[in-house]
């Protein structure tokens, strides 16, 4: 049996998060490993599900992709992922309230459904490494906020 991707053209934005958790100087990254994004470097999170508070949507799927516990402390910005196809017709649509976020408790466990790798970098780490557009902003914006 073939499983429908609900999210793949879609008739609406689909509310995400994702959290900049800051540990010593150093930010939870990920490497997507799923069919979606394989290989991108960005943020743990995924998306709010039906009746759930935004706050505890990130720290639900930062646990779920990584196995580490946050506290979100502030919004750090929000970013807007609209991919196309070669037809021009919107394929993904994702709105992303990205979190500053502690972190309590946990190393990184990649779920290894999604996520091929989860570690703690230095944000210089991430020169020359393919990542989701304003990683950057948003990690710095993120450490100000903490």
């Amino acid at each position: 049996m073939q499983m429908v991707d609900e999210r793949a053209y879609p008739t609406r934005p689909f509310l995400a998060a994702s959290a900049a958790v800051i540990r010593d100087g150093r930010v939870l990254i990920v490497r997507r490993g799923g069919t979606f994004g394989r290989g991108i470097y960005t943020l743990p999170g995924g998306v709010v599900e039906a009746g759930e508070k935004l706050t505890d949507a990130v720290i639900r799927e930062v646990r779920e992709e990584t196995q580490v516990s946050i506290e979100p402390v502030a919004l750090a910005g929000y970013r807007e992922m609209i991919m196309r196809d070669d037809a021009g017709k919107t394929s993904r649509h994702f709105v992303i309230a990205c979190f500053a976020a502690r972190w309590l408790s946990g190393e990184p466990v990649p779920d290894l459904t999604e996520i091929a790798e989860a570690a703690w970098r230095l944000p210089e780490e991430l020169d020359g490494l393919k990542t989701t557009e304003g990683l950057r902003e948003i990690i710095a914006d993120a450490m100000a906020k903490l």
